[in-house]
């Protein structure tokens, strides 16, 4: 069982949508497929079958969510070091082949937000920087080839 690090604010948006998921949309499923039922002849009604895929997928993604819960432990932020890039550090890295600087925040999978500015740990360019220093350049694997970045900055 793989342990998942979350934030506080990641761990508590996490136990939000479960608790959404299961007080409105299982019951709102539910209530599909009681409908479905009433309008009589079950084995050719195409609403009564696609309410039941719902409610499948619903508390399928349900059980995930569970799981990743149950496998979460909450990062203590104020335990977080800018020494080397580790976690939840915010990185500003500088393209070595054409000088253009990225900053990104390594968050966990479930976290991540490119729009944001948020990687999860476990992509490439995430699994090369960190443990990494200020200064320091690394070589990341990517689908163009192999890029060169200098780590510029490491905050918090």
């Amino acid at each position: 069982m793989a342990v998942i690090y979350l934030t506080e604010d990641g761990y508590k948006k996490l136990v939000d949508e479960i608790a959404y998921l299961e007080s409105v949309e299982r019951p709102a499923i539910s209530k599909q497929i009681a409908e479905a039922r009433d309008k009589g002849d079950l084995s050719e009604n195409a609403e009564y079958d696609a309410a039941k895929e719902a409610q499948g997928l619903l508390e399928l993604k349900i059980s995930q969510l569970k799981t990743t819960l149950a496998q979460a432990r909450i990062i203590d932020e104020s335990q977080i070091s800018t020494d080397s890039v580790q976690i939840l550090n915010k990185v500003k890295i500088r393209n070595m082949a054409n000088g253009k600087e990225m900053t990104y925040t390594l968050v966990a999978e479930s976290e991540a937000n490119l729009k944001e500015g948020k990687i999860a740990v476990n992509t490439p360019i995430a699994k090369g920087l960190l443990g990494k220093k200020k200064g320091d350049v690394v070589a990341i694997a990517a689908p163009v080839g192999t890029m060169n970045f200098e780590i510029v900055e490491i905050s918090i």
